[in-house]
């Protein structure tokens, strides 16, 4: 909560590469200096500041990913991480209506919604895209489709290393009419934007890799079902799909803690959603004409699924 605190008040990039007092960093944020130094010395406690002749300035841990001057940034989920912590909050209140008490409902949300959801999912997106990169051999990909990917920003940190493949975002039309802007602004004006609801059909292209992160796991299983077997047929002969999320579990329900964790989440957030089973994943990839299913751990913890289309 502390950190929370720290990124909402931008304290880490106010701080940059100097050292600050309270008094002076309270004058800079508008904040009364002597409630500000409580923060001040949580973070201290835990190694995110230094302080030293009552002087503050970033530790190396907040010195490289919580200064948003940096190319390292990581406080852009802080936004979408209050929401979340917000509805863990409501996971009583959600099973005593029997229904999610912090709903999101993609299909039905406005612009304005759709724009600052969007939003908050930008940063981590290409953080996200650049994982896979290290994760995955891109050099035989022509062309990749992101289903369901929000802003499409996975795309933008996918294609550093690999600009000339060819990068389409599959949303629904909310969500595509303000990832155009969002892609703008990332320098990736190239990307092509298709409305579509891959629970009802497929991408009118055909491309290399299909990826999907956080789709799945926000459906109901028949939906769920539906979005891999449209993804495989997005695919070309012999196309990879890469099914990603921190939302799937053990076949035994019991692990890893961050997919039996998160369900609770899903809880507040979907009416339907949830962490599905590793034998759920392989059953419904099997069934879409998959083989050499893998599952493997990213580095942010979540999972990624990944097989080859036969043909």
């Amino acid at each position: 909560m502390a950190l929370r605190a720290g990124l909402d008040l931008g304290i880490f990039t106010r701080l940059g590469g100097s050292a600050m007092t309270a008094y002076s960093l309270g004058v800079a944020l508008k904040i009364e200096p002597d409630r500000l130094s409580r923060l001040l010395y949580a973070l201290a406690s835990i190694g995110l500041l230094e302080v030293k002749h009552g002087q503050f300035r970033n530790g190396a841990e907040a010195a490289a990913f919580l200064d948003a001057s940096k190319p390292a940034y990581r406080g852009g989920d802080h936004a979408l991480l209050r929401e979340l912590w917000g509805a863990d909050l409501l996971t009583a209140e959600s099973l005593r209506q029997n229904r999610p008490a912090a709903l999101h409902d993609f299909s039905e949300a406005g612009p304005e919604a759709a724009a600052a959801f969007s939003r908050m999912l930008a940063p981590g997106g290409v953080i996200f895209g650049r994982y896979m990169a290290q994760e995955m051999d891109l050099s035989a990909i022509g062309s990749v489709i992101d289903i369901g990917g929000g802003p499409g920003t996975i795309l933008v940190g996918l294609r550093e290393r690999r600009p000339q493949i060819a990068a389409t975002l599959m949303e629904l039309p909310t969500v595509a009419a303000v990832a155009k802007d969002i892609l703008s602004e990332y320098g990736a004006d190239d990307v092509i934007v298709e409305e579509g609801d891959i629970i009802v059909a497929p991408s009118i292209g055909r491309h290399d890799l299909a990826i999907l992160k956080a789709v799945v796991q926000v459906l109901p299983p028949d939906q769920a079902r539906s979005s891999i077997l449209n993804a495989a047929r997005c695919l070309t002969p012999g196309g990879e799909i890469a099914i990603a999320g921190w939302g799937v579990v053990d076949d035994d329900r019991l692990g890893p803690p961050e997919g039996v964790f998160l369900n609770l989440t899903f809880l507040n957030l979907y009416r339907h959603g949830e962490s599905y089973t590793e034998g759920q994943y392989r059953a419904w990839m099997t069934e879409a004409g998959f083989r050499d299913i893998s599952r493997s751990r990213l580095p942010d913890g979540s999972t990624l699924f990944r097989a080859r289309l036969t043909g």
